[in-house]
């Protein structure tokens, strides 16, 4: 059996400038590695990848098997599903195309799409790709993109028409697919290709990352992982069909461990890849400056990256959920030249993404959040608020409880009653707790621990956001319950 240092570095070659870690470096990632085993052994997780670049020198390990049907070792060659973590790809595309001067942040979407519509004919206007890259469009968030190959993206914008809108473009962050399924399409036109071929030409190659595809064709010749969920008994099993589907800028690309690690260095600024097409490092730091609040947190929107602020200390992340049951998760400090991913096979890996990101940024840089720290719980996959603890005493939500609408299906309902609120869609209302102004967490069923945030204009409460996507509040009826 290979020891764990010839295990490393049997990686393919590094981009230059990077280098394998040895020494004193490895003692915090071999207890983080000791934490990714414990979670995946109380979890369920069959498994896992974990990856930590610090000053230049990076370590890797995969964790478990690839399949629990076909059980092969997960390296840092296998392929994971990024899903939403893709997005990320996105946005570097678009800088990139920004950088040679064929997309304008600042400019409407109809100046490269004049026949673009939602409902909203002002909205459908005005609306500028700055927008849809902050995730600020104001339209709601339902995305089905039916797979028909080359066509997919643009039969499916033909249809945005139908989309309702719940706020003003540039006014609230609200996570959004439909904008970056749109991003996608400006793409392919800018280009004049797939949007899979476009990523590749754009960023995979220029950067040069080995293992990373949004071409199903190519993604099953290399080891891959499938995802999976509880089955009988709470038994891992895998999730079938295995569909990347077609929303390919909002969540399709798959890389390697290996390949995501030298994404992770590009975006950290420790190289500046292996094409002088690569996007330059002043457009990849625009990326990291913040676009707008994420009120009423304290947390922003870079242009395509979650950024938070921990004891004073900028750091840029994104997550991915995948349909098929990959969980991932890939964050940056750039001021401590830290960067570090991880990647599991399984529905319930966002519990091992938490517990793992936590541990990551205090082991190696001290970082962590503050008690009751306003933070907004959704990064691309879910993030319960267990640093939080409920106010003493509890506002008068009268003023928020109402009727709020997300799309053309239940709204949600806040209800007021002597024994606090409670939130629901048309099932059992769940009671949910402030722990600051105008924030609160789910005090107890499937929402335990989920953010809850109450937006205001003109200081009335206009809006709510759920796990990361607004309701437009459209009754002040109080409903007793």
């Amino acid at each position: 059996m290979m020891n764990r240092r010839g295990f490393l570095a049997a990686a393919i070659p590094l981009v230059s400038g990077l280098r394998m870690a040895e020494g004193a470096f490895q003692n915090p990632f071999d207890e983080l590695s000791k934490l990714v085993e414990e979670r995946m052994r109380e979890l369920g997780i069959p498994g896992a990848a974990f990856g930590v670049i610090k000053n230049g020198e990076i370590q890797m390990r995969g964790f478990g098997v690839t399949s629990v049907d076909d059980p092969k070792p997960v390296t840092p060659e296998t392929v994971f599903e990024l899903a939403s973590l893709s997005k990320t790809v996105t946005a570097t595309a678009v800088m990139r195309l920004v950088e040679q001067g064929k997309l304008d942040l600042d400019a409407p979407v109809r100046r490269y799409l004049p026949a673009f519509r939602v409902q909203d004919e002002e909205v459908s206007a005005r609306v500028t790709l700055r927008s849809l890259v902050t995730h600020s469009p104001g339209w709601e968030a339902n995305y089905t993109v039916e797979d028909l190959g080359r066509e997919s993206l643009g039969r499916w914008v033909g249809t945005m028409g139908r989309m309702i809108q719940l706020a003003p473009p540039a006014r609230i962050w609200s996570y959004n697919n439909p904008a970056f399924g749109l991003l996608g399409h400006l793409i392919e036109l800018t280009e004049r290709m797939d949007i899979r071929d476009a990523f590749r030409e754009l960023v995979f190659k220029p950067v040069g990352l080995d293992r990373a595809s949004a071409h199903i064709t190519e993604i099953i010749t290399w080891p891959l992982t499938v995802g999976h969920r509880p089955g009988q008994k709470g038994a891992a099993e895998v999730v079938r069909p295995y569909s990347m589907g077609s929303s390919i800028p909002a969540g399709g690309v798959h890389m390697s461990l290996n390949s995501l690690i030298k994404y992770t260095a590009f975006h950290l600024g420790e190289h500046d890849g292996a094409n002088p097409a690569a996007l330059g490092r002043k457009n990849r730091e625009a990326m990291l400056v913040a676009q707008l609040r994420k009120e009423p947190t304290g947390e922003q929107m870079g242009l395509g990256w979650h950024l938070r602020t921990l004891n004073g200390v900028l750091t840029a992340a994104h997550g991915g959920t995948a349909g098929a049951g990959h969980r991932c998760h890939l964050q940056i400090v750039p001021s401590r030249r830290l960067g570090f991913a991880i990647l599991t096979n399984h529905t319930e890996g966002w519990r091992l993404l938490q517990a793992v990101e936590r541990a990551t940024l205090k082991a190696y840089e001290g970082l962590a959040l503050e008690p009751n720290q306003p933070i907004c719980g959704y990064r691309g996959h879910t993030e319960t608020l267990d640093h939080v603890t409920a106010l003493a005493a509890q506002p008068n939500t009268a003023e928020y409880a109402g009727r709020y609408r997300r799309g053309p299906g239940n709204p949600i309902e806040v209800r007021a009653g002597d024994e606090g609120p409670r939130v629901g869609d048309g099932g059992a209302a769940q009671p949910i707790l402030f722990y600051g102004p105008d924030l609160a967490f789910g005090a107890a069923g499937p929402n335990k621990g989920v953010n809850h945030e109450f937006i205001r204009d003109n200081g009335i409460v206009r809006w709510m956001r759920v796990a990361g996507q607004i309701a437009r509040k459209e009754s002040d009826a109080v409903i007793i319950g």
